[in-house]
């Protein structure tokens, strides 16, 4: 049996791939082929499914299809960049156009390849990934008295803990990504949500959670950080909108 697969320069940690790929067949040769080389794999087979995964855990690689059924892979590639913990992902579809490839790669794919392609080459591909190391990116945020760590996905204020849901700490990682920008509900629907448009349901659902974010993050607390600016959207900042 192959020895585990190891990441870049850490060489206590086995390398954890994802793969998103709708056609049985391939997923399971994928599966296979990567566990008999000491990778430690997880498969999803719908765009749906997809998210929900890249939302809760971690992983080093993501064999990510284009063509998915629910979401599409350019969402499920968005959703891994939003989260900022240095994931490679290696695009595998059958959309071979130039487009197609720059759309990817501008998206924040690191690699592409096209279908059909021989296992040795993923696995290649992958080894080329995890030498280069993780992306680097900020894993922790503060603005007066807040801290948001990305890796332990914590939250303090004023030395307090604060518990959040996962929707909730998404939701405060994008303002405090983008403190003091007004943040649009169109913006916040597209991009947090993975909606295309806005609807009456999802404002409602969007100031409930804002709502609740906000009785976390400020209750108690003399300086207010979450804003609504009327008729816009939204601001984080210590200073009022």
């Amino acid at each position: 049996m192959a020895s585990p697969a190891r990441i870049g320069a850490d060489q206590g940690a086995l390398a954890r791939v994802l793969v998103v790929e709708d056609e049985v067949k391939v997923a399971r040769a994928l599966l296979e082929g990567l566990e008999t080389e000491g990778y430690r794999v997880v498969v999803e087979h719908s765009g749906d499914e997809a998210l929900a995964r890249v939302n809760a855990e971690t992983f080093d690689v993501v064999l990510l299809d284009l063509m998915l059924p629910g979401r599409d892979g350019l969402e499920i590639l968005a959703a891994v960049r939003d989260r900022r913990l240095g994931t490679r992902v290696l695009v595998l579809t059958a959309r071979d156009s130039l487009d197609d490839r720059l759309l990817g790669l501008d998206r924040g794919a690191d690699d592409y390849l096209v279908k059909p392609f021989a296992f040795a080459e993923v696995l290649a591909r992958i080894r080329a990934l995890l030498r280069r190391g993780p992306v680097t990116d900020a894993v922790a945020f503060s603005t007066g008295d807040l801290h948001m760590d990305l890796v332990t996905r914590t939250v303090i204020r004023a030395g307090q803990p604060i518990e959040l849901t996962s929707r909730e700490f998404e939701l405060l990682e994008y303002f405090l990504r983008r403190e003091g920008q007004v943040i649009s509900r169109e913006t916040l629907a597209r991009d947090v949500w993975r909606e295309s448009s806005r609807s009456i349901t999802l404002d409602n659902v969007m100031d409930v959670h804002i709502a609740r974010l906000r009785r976390k993050i400020d209750w108690d607390h003399s300086t207010k950080l979450i804003h609504t600016v009327r008729g816009v959207g939204f601001v984080l900042s210590e200073r009022p909108a």
